[in-house]
C-alpha cells in the first residue's frame, strides 16, 4: 500500500513560478523511478518529466525542456517539478506516478491524485 501527496498547484501568470511536490509513503523499499504527468481537458495524458531512484538521471518532454526541472529528496521520499517561465500551454492536471519496489521482486506504479495548475493572465 503506497499513497501519494501532491502540493503546489494554482494560478500563475505566464512567465511566472510553481514548484509542485509529490510524497510517497507506505510499504516502500526502494523508489525506481518517478514522474511527472500532465493532461490537458480533451487531450491525451503527456509524460512531462522523470528521474530514476537510483542514478539521478533525468528525462523530459520536448515543450518543458529548459523550463522545468524534475528532482527528488530520496530521504523524504519526495519527487519536485519546479517550473519556470510557464506559458498558457502548460495548463493542465498534474499527477505524479512512482514506480514503487517492495524488496521482495514486486514492483508497481502508483498514481497521485493531481493538481490542477493553471496558466493564465
Amino acid at each position: 500500500q503506497v499513497q501519494l501527496v501532491e502540493s503546489g498547484g494554482g494560478l500563475v501568470q505566464p512567465g511566472g513560478s510553481l514548484k509542485l511536490s509529490c510524497t510517497a509513503s507506505g510499504n516502500i523499499f526502494s523508489i525506481l523511478d518517478m514522474r511527472w504527468y500532465r493532461q490537458a481537458p480533451g487531450k491525451q495524458r503527456e509524460l512531462v518529466a522523470s528521474i530514476t531512484g537510483g542514478s539521478g538521471h533525468t528525462n523530459y518532454a520536448d515543450s518543458v525542456k529548459g523550463r522545468f526541472t524534475i528532482s527528488s529528496d530520496n530521504a523524504k521520499k519526495t519527487v519536485y517539478l519546479q517550473m519556470n517561465s510557464m506559458k498558457s500551454e502548460d495548463t493542465a492536471i498534474y499527477t505524479c506516478n512512482v514506480d514503487v519496489s517492495d524488496g521482495n521482486g514486486w514492483s508497481i506504479d502508483y498514481w497521485g491524485q493531481g493538481t490542477q495548475v493553471t496558466v493564465s493572465s
